[in-house]
């Protein structure tokens, strides 16, 4: 009998599908020539169809007249989840364009495999939310809601960590302990399991709410924001004294899945009153500018590539030129070392808690096996080792894995 069960890997940065064909993954290419496609979505401003994957992030390159959102999946369990939005000139709440998304990756799907899906075996997080287990429950039921609206007719869910493990787990010896480390775009999940000759044992499974896009955030507060006036101080409107500059317009600027919800005039009239009582009246003017240009994503793309850049071992550039020509803040390993440090610790504190939950001594781990794009990251395998010194460092397919061992799962 056939499996009709089609997998998805729904990622805050990167999103996939597969199948299991003659007892092996077959990934379905849902953009023409890739096996994953971003997560994201682009609303043309004069209407017609919203485009997804690499055709949204063309459009945002192009300069094309609309909105792009990226990273999705973080707002579910949110209150922003069903908060209905003026975008492209049609009211949206982000409940429909994630069922939008989930919805055309089916039918893409359907169509590549020349057969109908009804039913899903998605990728979720071990937490959506770290310590809150009310809005943990509430992110799964909406990303269900979603998947049943699309047009499933059944989604059932499986630990991304775990997914990854039983693609991976034969690059161990069998018997050998292994640790999952998957660090996503949104969150950082984790599984420690024993390879079994006929599979293996899941031993416990752990995860936060960190990933990539908190990564670029921490970037971006401490190297980017700064050119636009964070960190600043304001004149007082009467009397002498100063005042320093308001954070909570530089966060959101600074968080991928917030960046489309700062176009509106109240944010664009608080820049420009800011700017008018700044200290450094040039920063704060680039900030007015961003806003009213509508240069947000352009700026976050900025500094994940300066990240990246920086985490390959070289000093690099926040390159700015498009809010202010030549404009271009350093970035360096020890800067960007330094910006992540307490990502860095609390990464390290959720890997040594799943050792902790599953009974084993970090001595007793023989392979590490990174997944994620934010794996890369140099500071997560020099903590995986730190933790297990005596383990054997692996890499599965940093975009794939999960998605693998997801189809491999809907064998069961």
């Amino acid at each position: 009998m056939r499996n009709d069960r089609l997998a998805i890997d729904f990622g805050t940065s990167n999103s996939a599908a597969a199948i299991l064909d003659q007892g092996q993954p077959r990934r379905i290419a849902i953009e023409p020539g890739a096996e994953t496609l971003p997560t994201a979505v682009f609303f043309p401003a004069q209407g017609g169809a919203m485009r997804i994957g690499a055709a949204a992030a063309e459009a945002l390159i192009q300069g094309a007249e609309g909105r792009y959102m990226r990273a999705l999946k973080s707002v579910l369990g949110t209150a922003l989840f069903h908060e209905s939005r003026l975008i492209a000139g049609k009211r949206r709440t982000l409940s429909e364009i994630i069922t939008a998304f989930l919805a055309t990756l089916r039918e893409r799907a359907e169509a590549a495999a020349g057969r109908p899906f009804r039913r899903a075996l998605s990728g979720r997080p071990v937490h959506f939310h770290s310590n809150d287990p009310v809005r943990d429950a509430q992110a799964l039921a909406d990303l269900q809601g979603c998947y049943l609206a699309a047009g499933f007719g059944e989604v059932a869910f499986l630990p991304e960590p775990e997914a990854a493990a039983l693609a991976s787990h034969g690059l161990g010896r069998a018997g050998e302990i292994g640790l999952i480390v998957d660090i996503g775009g949104g969150t950082s999940d984790f599984s420690a399991f024993r390879s079994r000759g006929d599979g293996l044992q899941i031993l416990a499974n752990h995860g936060i709410r960190l990933g990539g896009t908190d990564f670029d955030q921490q970037v971006s507060l401490s190297h980017a924001m700064p050119a636009l006036g964070h960190g600043g101080q304001l004149r007082r409107a009467m009397g002498p004294g100063l005042l320093p500059v308001p954070n909570a317009i530089y966060v959101d600027l600074a968080t991928w899945a917030r960046i489309p919800f700062l176009y509106v005039p109240e944010t664009r009239r608080m820049a420009a009153g800011m700017a008018r009582m700044a200290v450094d009246r040039a920063a704060m003017d680039r900030l007015v500018a961003v806003l009213d240009e509508e240069l947000g994503h352009e700026l976050a793309f900025a500094v994940e590539r300066g990240k990246i850049a920086a985490n390959a071992g070289d000093g690099a550039r926040i390159a700015m030129g498009f809010v202010e020509p030549g404009l271009a803040p350093e970035i360096s390993p020890a800067s960007l070392e330094a910006a992540l440090s307490d990502c860095r610790r609390d990464l390290a504190q959720a890997a040594a808690e799943t050792l902790r939950l599953a009974g084993i001594a970090p001595g007793q781990v023989g392979s590490v096996i990174l997944v994620g794009g934010s794996s890369l990251m140099g500071f997560v395998a020099a903590e995986a080792l730190r933790l297990c010194p005596g383990a054997q460092l692996r890499r599965a397919g940093a975009f794939t894995a999960v998605v693998d061992g997801l189809a491999l799962a809907t064998a069961r």
